[in-house]
C-alpha cells in the first residue's frame, strides 16, 4: 500500500515552499496543495513504498502499510525519530504495542566517503573483485581460480 497523507495531522510543514516530504522523496510523488497547504501523494500507484516519507514527517502524518515480514495484517507502524536514534512503534490489531530502537546515520551531509576509505583496488572494469578488494576484504590480493581450456 502507498504512503498516505493524514491530512488532520499535516501542517504542510508550516507553509514553506517544499514539505520535508517532498524533499525526500525519491520519485517525487509527494506534492503540497498550494490552496489547502497540505502535502499529499499525487500518484499513489508509483509509491516504492521507502518509508522516507514517513520517517521524515515532523507531525507524523504519513503512514505506509507495514511490510509483511515484520508487520501482520491490520497492524499500524509509526517512526519517531530523534537525533541519533529512529524509535519504531507497531500498534497489532490487538491494541498491543512493540517498541524496537535503531540508531540513525549520523554523518554529516555532503561527508559521505563513496569508498568508505577503503582502496579502490583497481580502475579496470573487467575485474572480478568487487570495488574494493582486496583492501576490504584483508587480504594481500583476491584468490582466483585457473581455468583451463
Amino acid at each position: 500500500m502507498p504512503s498516505f497523507v493524514i491530512l488532520e495531522k499535516c501542517d504542510g510543514c508550516k507553509a514553506l515552499d517544499k514539505t520535508a516530504c517532498q524533499h525526500i522523496c525519491p520519485n517525487d510523488l509527494i506534492v503540497l496543495n498550494k490552496e489547502t497547504m497540505k502535502a499529499f501523494n499525487c500518484e499513489p500507484e508509483m509509491c516504492w513504498e521507502c518509508y522516507n516519507c514517513v520517517k521524515i514527517c515532523p507531525t507524523q502524518a504519513v503512514e505506509v502499510r507495514g511490510y509483511a515480514d515484520f508487520v501482520p495484517l491490520g497492524a499500524a507502524v509509526t517512526p519517531l525519530r530523534g537525533t541519533d536514534t529512529i524509535m519504531w512503534t507497531v500498534k497489532f490489531r490487538n491494541g498491543t504495542l512493540k517498541r524496537f530502537k535503531f540508531p540513525i546515520r549520523t554523518t554529516e551531509e555532503g561527508k559521505a566517503v563513496p569508498d568508505g576509505g577503503w582502496g579502490t583496488g583497481t580502475d579496470d572494469l573487467k575485474s572480478p573483485v568487487l570495488f574494493t578488494e582486496p583492501d576490504s576484504a584483508g587480504l594481500p590480493n583476491i584468490p582466483s581460480l585457473k581455468v583451463t581450456q
